[in-house]
């Protein structure tokens, strides 16, 4: 009640109910209704004043290279974010947190060769997820076990290394083949023999070796009893045979000792 007390009391009480305004846009940006174009600006790294009801963003066709940790600010509303042509080598784990309502990411035409599981955890509602021309060799399943609402994945154009270190991968591949676009364009680099040919044509026979030859769990326990006591028995063993020499020598002496002159 005390702010209707005056007219400048008035004004005051309703300054402080006025929303914060946003942001201005970056110098090196187009902003317009929710949409912030950042491209072709050789920007190093990702404009920190960005305003906060983006929706989308654009940072396409720039030089960054890395994203540390928090490279992003608070973006509740942020649905697309593009990246593609840059010099993406590194995501930090904690790069995209604050990002939670992303629902399409591109990654596309960078240099990634890992990917960190933990780094797409916050991306809870991302549905497309672009990770084609990179220099991806392996892609560890828990980068798309993290994403629940993941419905596209483009992962063609990387040197994919076939060997057994692809299984996992082909296997999430294999059950969500609905999910994968481009199928024919992901294709094995190396090893030589296998250059070209289509990641997804591999069948369970292709793998019947790495599957025979990986241990489970209890085969590593196993390993770690019998070393320590085959290494004890051992020299348990050896100190036995050589008592013996020893005792067998000795006796073979014994009777120059009592021989009389």
């Amino acid at each position: 009640m005390g702010c209707w007390r005056g007219p400048s009391t008035m004004l005051a009480c309703l300054l402080l109910l006025r929303p914060l305004p946003s942001p201005a846009c970056p110098a090196a940006c187009r902003c317009s209704s929710g949409e912030v174009d950042c491209s072709e600006h050789a920007l190093r790294k990702v404009p920190q004043s960005l305003p906060t009801n983006t929706s989308t963003l654009w940072l396409g066709y720039n030089f960054i290279s890395v994203l540390g940790p928090r490279s992003f600010p608070p973006l509740p509303g942020l649905l697309l974010l593009s990246l593609p042509h840059n010099r993406l080598k590194l995501i930090h784990s904690q790069a995209l947190v604050g990002l939670g309502a992303l629902q399409e990411l591109d990654l596309s035409n960078n240099y990634l060769t890992v990917l960190n599981p933990e780094t797409f955890l916050p991306l809870t509602s991302l549905a497309t997820l672009n990770l084609g021309r990179n220099r991806l060799g392996e892609l560890d399943p828990g980068v798309l076990h993290a994403l629940p609402q993941l419905q596209a994945l483009l992962l063609q154009d990387n040197p994919w290394v076939c060997s057994c270190g692809i299984l996992p991968l082909w296997r999430w591949l294999s059950h969500n083949r609905e999910k994968v676009q481009e199928k024919s364009l992901l294709l094995c680099r190396v090893p030589e023999q296998l250059n070209k040919y289509p990641v997804m044509a591999f069948r369970n026979e292709s793998f019947r070796q790495c599957q025979e030859t990986s241990l489970s769990t209890k085969h590593y326990i196993a390993f770690l009893i019998i070393g320590p006591f085959s290494f004890m028995a051992s020299i348990f063993f050896c100190t036995f045979m050589g008592s013996i020499i020893v005792v067998y020598h000795n006796l073979c002496r014994e009777p120059h000792f009592w021989r009389r002159p």
